[in-house]
C-alpha cells in the first residue's frame, strides 16, 4: 500500500481518509490482478473444460471468506456476497481464458 497513507487509525481529516481509501483501491486491484492471473495458470494446466467449474471449492472459499471477515468484525454475509460475484467472475475469466488458449 502507499508508503503516504496514514493508517485508519491516525487519520483526522477526510482528505487523509479518501487517501487512505484510494491507496487501498489500487492495492486492492494489484491484488485482484494476481488473483486473476492464477485463473490464466489454472486454464493453462486444467486440460478439460468441465474441469474449470468446481462447486465444492466455489463453496469452500466463499465458506473460508465470510469465516476470516467474521473473525475480523466484518459483515460476513456482505463479505460472502463480494466472494460469490469474484468467483463467479474468475469462472468465467478462466472460461474465457481455456477457449482462448485452445482455438
Amino acid at each position: 500500500m502507499n508508503k503516504d497513507a496514514l493508517p485508519p487509525a491516525r487519520c483526522t481529516t477526510m482528505d487523509e481518509v479518501r487517501a487512505g481509501v484510494d491507496a487501498t483501491d489500487r492495492a486492492l486491484i494489484e491484488l485482484l490482478d494476481r488473483r486473476f492471473g492464477y485463473m490464466r495458470a489454472a486454464a493453462r494446466i486444467k486440460p478439460d473444460r468441465g474441469a474449470v467449474r468446481d462447486e465444492e471449492r466455489k463453496q469452500a472459499v466463499i465458506s473460508a471468506a465470510r469465516t476470516d471477515a467474521e473473525a475480523r468484525c466484518l459483515p460476513g454475509d456482505d463479505i460472502a456476497r463480494i466472494w460469490e460475484t469474484l468467483v463467479e467472475s474468475s469462472i468465467a475469466y478462466e472460461l474465457a481464458e481455456w477457449d482462448r488458449l485452445r482455438p
